[in-house]
């Protein structure tokens, strides 16, 4: 054998090794980029079985490239050589080539995607929330839309009448969509709620008896994810009403209860000068609105003492924190003031 053969044939097999390498990991991405698009994770082994097998298939296609590269008389791995070198030769150069577009189509739309402006601070905003919802959006409209795109061109490779197929596929489709209303109608409401603005990534919103940040919107569903870590998959076509938390101001609402020996107008005064100095406090006067507290004044009159409503405009998803802070600032207040926070007691009287 020739110097100069050898190494022609070590060349290509080194080019059979990267190009099997190339297309059993776009296959395998490809398959898990489709398992991602299923919630339910109860097929997810199917989708690794299905990951393994198109990994085994381009193993053995690589061995019988090799086989035919180095003449080695090994069947049915020469055959099968033989015949892959013929097939690649009209048709395979060009279907590995619309694989390896698509593959690289797939991994640079989240690229291209990180370029949409989000606004120049990480302030929460509606601007904010709704460029996230697009960019997510887009992201799986462009995805589905490079891997039809793709598989079209790859048919038509083949030398299958792409025109027929989907003529018939509009026909089917027509079948299929009358059997997934519930996705038709998902689709439509995720459409209308983005038209809208309804809400959007990083919003905070409770649909029914679940609340949690909107960690994930398409055309399709919602993802919630609860305070305990939780994940909540919601089809669009299910939210009849959704309350927002987050949108534009938000108000914390804080009670302060004080016992009834304690001198009303007192404890008015002591609840009124403490939520001004912490709406003044220059560590916390940027989670504020610029409306200042409002105090409400008696709320109710309880059974174990006398409550007392004030309320804080706050910036959007801040409320909490404003709450539990005033909540401890008003405690030690009213500790030093010596004024009492009452608590349920029981009287037994013996007959």
């Amino acid at each position: 054998m020739e110097t100069s053969s050898l190494w022609l044939r070590v060349l290509i097999s080194l080019g059979l090794l990267i190009l099997g390498f190339w297309v059993g990991r776009a296959g395998a991405g490809l398959v898990g980029w489709l398992a991602r698009l299923t919630p339910d994770t109860r097929d997810d082994h199917y989708w690794r079985l299905a990951s393994w097998v198109w990994w085994g298939i381009t193993g053995v296609m690589i061995a019988s490239l090799a086989a035919q590269v180095w003449q080695l008389e090994l069947e049915p791995f020469r055959s099968w050589g033989q015949t892959l070198s013929g097939w690649l030769g009209e048709r395979g150069l060009a279907l590995l080539l619309i694989i390896g577009a698509t593959s690289l189509a797939l991994r640079l739309v989240p690229r291209l995607l990180q370029r949409v402006p989000l606004g120049n601070s990480d302030e929460f905003t509606r601007e904010r929330v709704r460029a996230q919802t697009l960019k997510s959006v887009l992201e799986s409209v462009l995805q589905v839309l490079i891997v039809v795109l793709g598989l079209l061109f790859a048919l038509s490779n083949l030398g299958l009448n792409v025109t027929a197929l989907l003529a018939g596929a509009g026909v089917v489709g027509l079948g299929i969509s009358l059997a997934a209303q519930n996705l038709i109608r998902d689709v439509l409401n995720g459409f209308f709620i983005l038209l809208e603005d309804q809400y959007g990534v990083g919003d905070v919103i409770t649909v029914g008896q679940l609340s949690g940040g909107v960690e994930r919107f398409n055309l399709r569903i919602t993802v919630l994810r609860d305070l305990e870590g939780r994940v909540h998959f919601i089809p669009n076509s299910t939210i009849q009403q959704v309350t927002v938390m987050s949108r534009d101001w938000a108000r914390a609402v804080v009670d302060v209860s004080v016992a009834y020996e304690t001198p009303v107008d007192k404890a008015l005064a002591v609840v009124q000068s403490e939520a001004e100095a912490f709406y003044n406090d220059p560590e916390w006067k940027d989670k504020f609105t610029d409306k200042a507290p409002e105090m409400l004044g008696i709320q109710q009159l309880a059974d174990s003492g006398i409550l007392i409503r004030v309320l804080f405009n706050a910036k959007p998803k801040e409320q909490w924190a404003i709450g539990r802070e005033f909540r401890r600032r008003i405690k030690l207040r009213l500790d030093a003031e010596g004024i009492a926070i009452p608590y349920p007691t029981r009287r037994i009287v013996n007959v």
